[in-house]
């Protein structure tokens, strides 16, 4: 049987070297977007699932919403709330796993996850969970990459230069609407899927790679374990993607990464 338990271990390490933050605000506005496509109404409790360093959680404050983000790597939540104190936002932040909740059944009005539960081992824990602690009728809001879009094809090459553990389900999938239907099924209605796109800018396609690879856990864990050559291919194949997502012309990167937001009601 998969170890699910071995496996969030090892991406809390992986995710919380580096400095998520460097990366986080590329898809802060993803966050903007998602709280205005479910209709944020100021009063309510919000809940951003795997928040990393709180951009979704600090966008549902700003709209005067009782805002609460968790996620499993301390180091991003104390991020979080050093952020929140900054804009004096009304969002508080706790530790804790997308496939356990530390929350009462149907505890808010509204769950947000941006980038987040797809990436739990368990997808069908982390689906049950978001619906769990989300009241009925409430909505539920996501944001993950498609599997064709830059950030899936990024991490298929991941997945090449070092294959995840087995029976670990890609996390793009959430990215498709015949997963989502599976995920969530019966337990939701008034089902609303879009696909929409994030833009990734850096001064040249190099520079973005030397940013993230610096920065970015998951891809600071693959280059740990090539060797000189195997590194210069991953590169390579790394330049190439962002050249086929990018639209500059000028010599800079301007890369869309597509994603699909998913809203829904819990039935």
């Amino acid at each position: 049987m998969t170890d699910f338990e071995a496996i969030k271990r090892r991406q809390r390490d992986v995710w919380a070297s580096g400095d998520f933050g460097m990366i986080a605000w590329n898809t802060a506005f993803t966050g903007e977007v998602l709280c205005e496509a479910v209709d944020l109404r100021a009063g309510q409790r919000v809940l951003d699932v795997a928040c990393g360093t709180g951009n979704t959680a600090l966008s549902a404050g700003r709209r005067f919403c009782a805002a609460v983000g968790v996620d499993f790597v301390p180091a991003l939540i104390e991020r979080a709330r050093e952020r929140a104190a900054a804009e004096r936002l009304p969002a508080t932040f706790e530790v804790g796993d997308a496939e356990e909740l530390p929350f009462e059944d149907a505890s808010f009005d509204v769950v947000l996850s941006v980038f987040g539960s797809m990436f739990a081992p368990d997808q069908e824990k982390a689906a049950r969970e978001l619906v769990r602690v989300c009241r009925r009728g409430g909505k539920i809001g996501l944001a993950s990459w498609t599997p064709d879009g830059m950030w899936g094809q990024l991490f298929r090459l991941h997945g090449q230069y070092l294959p995840p553990p087995p029976g670990i389900r890609p996390p793009p999938l959430w990215g498709t609407e015949a997963r989502i239907r599976e995920l969530f099924g019966g337990a939701v209605r008034d089902l609303r899927l879009q696909k929409r796109r994030a833009v990734f800018r850096s001064v040249s396609a190099g520079a973005w790679f030397d940013f993230f690879k610096t920065w970015f856990g998951p891809m600071i864990a693959v280059l740990a374990t090539l060797d000189e050559s195997a590194r210069e291919r991953f590169r390579s194949d790394i330049l190439a993607e962002l050249e086929r997502v990018n639209r500059a012309d000028d010599g800079t990167l301007v890369a869309e990464a597509e994603y699909l937001e998913v809203i829904a009601v819990k039935a």
